[in-house]
């Protein structure tokens, strides 16, 4: 029995680590939903005192990317899978459009079980958001990450100073905390993007430039609308 469950753990890993792009499936009422629980991640993820990002660094922030529903399984060998949207700041301070993206990774260690998390990624450089828009980008690879700080009370001038480009949260069992993600590879998601929008051939720089996107669907206006109250 015990043989069994492990080759269970085992198999279901993989087929984590080698799913396809979901947009390859995915419907537009799907991307729909998911921006719908993007917005409540974040509307939740600013809404607690003591375990938030320190408000400088989303007001810094030059991208933000949410990843809902996050599943980490694992024994002996792990791999994690999500998928979720990621919007950069523009030159006039608002935010873009979002992107569908999605994360895959691996890990190594004594563990075992299935654990589904949420998670928010805070780019503080625009090389790093550059390097993102190409396609692909691996966190700790294509920019330094680390563990983002918690707690409303750390002043900006030390915000300012954080040496990472990219700073992580996870929530699990509704509380935030700071969690590295490195090794994990954040990819655009082209055929989600496309189907959300309803327009073909759709790149990242498209998005967020605002090319070719006359009337973005009402639930990005929304997430849109409740990240901006949270990082001017």
């Amino acid at each position: 029995m015990r043989h069994l469950m492990m080759k269970i753990l085992l198999s279901g890993v993989m087929l984590l680590l080698l799913l396809p792009t979901v947009g390859a499936w995915a419907g537009n009422g799907k991307e729909v939903a998911k921006v719908e629980i993007c917005t409540d991640v974040i509307r939740q993820f600013v809404q607690i005192p003591d375990n938030a990002a320190p408000p400088a660094l989303l007001r810094n922030a030059q991208a933000i990317a949410v990843i809902p529903g996050i599943i980490k399984a694992g024994f002996i060998a792990g791999g994690r899978y999500g998928w979720g949207i990621v919007v950069v700041r523009k030159d006039d301070g608002n935010w873009s459009n979002p992107v569908f993206v999605t994360l895959m990774g691996g890990s190594f260690g004594f563990q075992a079980g299935v654990q589904s998390i949420d998670a928010i990624m805070v780019f503080k450089s625009k090389q790093s958001v550059e390097r993102l828009a190409r396609g692909k980008f691996t966190l700790g690879a294509d920019a330094a990450v680390a563990a983002g700080p918690v707690g409303r009370d750390m002043s900006a001038a030390t915000d300012i100073t954080l040496k990472a480009e990219v700073y992580t949260y996870s929530r699990s069992r509704g509380l935030f905390a700071g969690v590295s993600l490195a090794g994990s590879v954040l990819q655009i998601d082209y055929a989600a993007t496309d189907n959300f929008y309803g327009l073909s051939g759709l790149t990242a720089n498209d998005v967020f430039a605002g090319r070719r996107i006359q009337d973005p669907p009402p639930v990005a206006v929304n997430f849109l609308e409740t990240l901006s109250r949270y990082t001017k």
